[in-house]
């Protein structure tokens, strides 16, 4: 009698740029390697919107066999904790809480600013940008830390 081995399950990386009106979702290929824009989720404004907000999220990460979530922390310029940070630290928690996910916070200095650039420079217009905006903002988010991950190595 032999044994097999099974194949490790594949799993992703998901990476969130949380707004107070949007998130921004990316997704890492399989191998860890490259991140791609997913979707821009529209929040709710009221606390039952909170939840459903949530459960779109952790459903998308069970969908796509993500086996944590690098969400981008809104640091002021100077490093220190910002208001946003705060806010996007207890949207996050909440995701933890629900989805079971590990979390990781990382850095999303100027990522907004950076996004517009790229859409600029493929050609998109201003009006364009607001649909696609925090996508390219999470897809550099999550593409920053797999780069770190992978240089780690």
């Amino acid at each position: 009698m032999t044994d097999t081995i099974e194949p490790a399950a594949i799993t992703r990386v998901m990476g969130l740029d949380v707004g107070d009106r949007r998130v921004g979702v990316a997704l890492s290929d399989d191998l860890g390697q490259t991140a791609q824009p997913l979707m821009t989720l529209h929040r709710k404004d009221h606390r039952a919107g909170l939840r459903e907000d949530l459960r779109s999220l952790a459903r998308l990460a069970r969908k796509h066999h993500c086996d944590r979530v690098v969400v981008g922390n809104p640091l002021y310029m100077s490093g220190d904790q910002s208001p946003q940070a705060d806010k996007v630290r207890t949207f996050a928690e909440a995701l933890h809480e629900l989805s079971g996910l590990p979390l990781i916070y990382w850095d999303e200095r100027l990522t907004t600013t950076e996004a517009h650039r790229h859409l600029h420079a493929s050609g998109r217009a201003l009006p364009e940008h607001r649909a696609v905006v925090d996508q390219v903002a999470a897809v550099l988010i999550l593409q920053s830390w797999l780069d770190a991950q992978n240089n780690s190595r």
